[in-house]
């Protein structure tokens, strides 16, 4: 049982958002600098930066490197993954860019998948992964689409029509290959000791190094924990987590808060992080991606900021309240409005599918600052790094 003090210290909802606003580094202007160093330490810091297909507005992997980045290039993660090699991607609680120092915690996990033989009736028998390697063992590594093969029908609506996804996506997760670089969704599978340059592979992470990494990730990105936010999609993780909180409560590296509004909801923070609750450098405006860490927890982000987030593209239109492609929009510390944008790339245009705000934060001043704002996110859309300038003097087109 984890321990709960009969008064444990208590934080009003505002400083409960400042101490997280400050962990996940939206509160500052460039917290992580600028340039490939940048998006290493960025991801370092965050733990993991999840990958998403939808295009409708950036991919969420760019977008949420770009909240914290300012001056973020699409090329400084394309050289972190396949030139630096200091970020990898694999399974979080989805596919996710993750630091490559942190690589001995999931070789557990690539080793058991490897040992789990009923997955494998889904791809078809070892020997053609094994002819499969042994071809990117000789000429290299290779996308899906350098393989000629017979096309079949697709299962469901994102699956590939090409046998051979299901072999390599197998190895991936196995650990024998890895994505060495990727160009929009295509990836490159290279052999995951060849890409990194190994001779030998790191020490695989123990189950209690493992629990302590989550943790302690959760804690560095999150500022102030609960069970649930520690262990987000994960809930085999739990009683482990609850038990090394426990221990560490215990040994006072922990501290036991409780949030206003949480109810018999329990949190902890480490003490430095309590010592002075953080005030932003300034009211920031940041058009969120709709896979942010800061709102990807649904229940974390209606507790700290009274926003309900919900991803609508998968309702049907008539049930949508903010639209196909709702972004939160993040004035200072509050969630002040979503909008629905969609990017026009061969007309050029950030297209205003609908504005909504919420509660009553709508202000002259705070339109302008979002529209300012927006202006920045429109050049981030179209450019096109700096192999190709980026478009200025775009309006916005908004719905009649």
């Amino acid at each position: 049982m984890l321990p709960r003090p009969r008064k444990p210290p208590t934080l009003s909802t505002e400083q409960a958002r400042r101490i997280w606003l400050h962990a996940q580094r939206l509160d500052r202007r460039e917290p992580f600098g600028s340039g490939p160093e940048a998006t290493r330490a960025a991801i370092e810091h965050l733990g993991y930066v999840q990958i998403d297909t939808i295009n409708v507005i950036e991919r969420c992997h760019h977008h949420i490197l770009y909240a914290r980045i300012p001056a973020y290039r699409r090329s400084d993660l394309t050289h972190a993954q396949s030139v630096e090699k200091s970020v990898f991607e694999y399974w979080t609680h989805a596919l996710s860019y993750v630091p490559t120092r942190d690589i001995r915690y999931f070789l557990p996990e690539m080793k058991a998948h490897r040992e789990e033989p009923k997955r494998w009736s889904a791809v078809g028998a070892r020997e053609e992964t094994r002819k499969l390697l042994r071809r990117i063992r000789k000429d290299g590594a290779l996308t899906i689409r350098d393989i000629e093969e017979e096309l079949i029908e697709k299962a469901h609506l994102w699956a590939s029509k090409k046998p051979s996804k299901g072999l390599l996506e197998r190895a991936f997760y196995d650990g024998d290959l890895a994505i060495s670089a990727r160009a929009g969704m295509v990836k490159s599978y290279e052999l995951f000791d060849r890409h990194f340059h190994w001779e030998k592979r790191p020490t695989p992470a123990s189950e209690r190094q493992i629990t302590a990494y989550k943790l302690d990730r959760a804690l560095r990105a999150q500022g102030l924990v609960s069970l649930d936010s520690a262990c987000h999609l994960d809930a085999p993780s739990k009683k482990a987590v609850a038990a090394l909180i426990a221990a560490r409560v215990k040994r006072k590296e922990l501290v036991p808060i409780a949030v206003e509004g949480a109810g018999k909801t329990a949190h902890w923070a480490m003490p430095e992080a309590l010592e002075t609750v953080p005030e932003p450098e300034a009211a920031f405006i940041h058009i969120l991606s709709p896979f942010d860490p800061l709102v990807i927890q649904r229940k974390r982000a209606n507790l700290f900021f009274g926003y309900n987030h919900v991803f609508e593209a998968y309702l049907r239109p008539e049930n949508r309240v903010f639209g196909y492609f709702g972004l939160p929009v993040l004035a200072g510390d509050r969630v002040v409005a979503v909008l629905d944008l969609k990017t026009d790339r061969t007309a050029g245009k950030l297209l205003m599918q609908r504005w909504s705000w919420l509660d009553d934060y709508e202000t002259p001043a705070l339109k302008t600052a979002i529209e300012e704002e927006l202006q920045r996110f429109e050049r981030f859309q179209l450019g096109r790094d700096e192999a190709n300038p980026v478009l200025d003097g775009i309006d916005i087109k908004m719905p009649a």
